[in-house]
């Protein structure tokens, strides 16, 4: 049977990676981003949707009449001090937390009628603190925080509640440390699988998570870091 899977933030990175592989898996899948982009594969739909704007997201979802997996991945760092302003600080957690809090809140008759499951994004900064992006790291606990709750408030609803938490993993927002060597030695030094984790990575897991073989998993992060977490 044909699952209908949306991935917000889903038109670059980790989120790409993710819907490609669903795609892949025989799905019907729709991605959606801040801006359209021209090369996405074959059969994959694809929608414009600002998640600080509440009003778009209602709009997005209310003719969805089931959902069987909302993958929410739309996430931003700003670097440079800027998380430790007010409005930056306000952007992050508005991006990162709010908009992944709208999609789920308005998907959720959707994924009710379907019996679905969420799979949220996480971070290892949801449990590590950060000293340059505190609204990324903020963000990112109040996902796992999230997570938690929505796993119980909606598992009598027979909707499942889960996230990934990825690692150093290679995409546009990581690649100024990637190329940096000193400080991308340090975050190797610290992975006991000694290499930068790929988008591809998260694709089994998030694959697992929206499986018949996670009926009986809610409420989990699941890391996805090559044992970082672990060190």
């Amino acid at each position: 049977m044909t699952r209908n899977v949306m991935v917000v933030g889903g038109t670059s990175g980790i989120g790409r990676a993710i819907a490609t592989g669903f795609l892949e898996a025989g799905d019907s899948v729709t991605v959606t981003g801040h801006a359209a982009v021209d090369d996405l594969p074959d059969g994959m739909g694809q929608a414009r949707l600002d998640v600080r704007d509440a009003a778009a997201v209602s709009a997005f979802f209310a003719p969805v009449s089931r959902l069987d997996v909302l993958v929410n991945c739309a996430g931003v760092i700003r670097r440079g001090g800027a998380e430790f302003t007010a409005d930056g600080f306000a952007d992050v957690i508005d991006i990162n937390l709010n908009g992944s809090q709208r999609c789920c809140a308005a998907a959720h008759e959707a994924l009710k009628a379907a019996s679905g499951c969420v799979i949220n994004t996480a971070s290892m900064l949801t449990w590590f603190g950060s000293a340059v992006s505190p609204g990324y790291a903020a963000s990112k606990g109040g996902i796992g925080q999230l997570t938690r709750s929505l796993a119980m408030a909606w598992a009598g609803d027979g909707i499942r509640v889960n996230a990934l938490a990825p690692g150093w993993i290679a995409t546009p927002l990581t690649q100024a440390l990637g190329e940096d060597a000193e400080r991308s030695a340090v975050i190797l030094g610290r992975t006991p699988m000694n290499r930068w984790g790929q988008p591809e990575d998260l694709v089994g897991p998030a694959l697992f998570l929206a499986s018949a073989a996670a009926s009986f998993v809610t409420g989990a992060i699941l890391p996805v870091d090559g044992g970082y977490s672990a060190a």
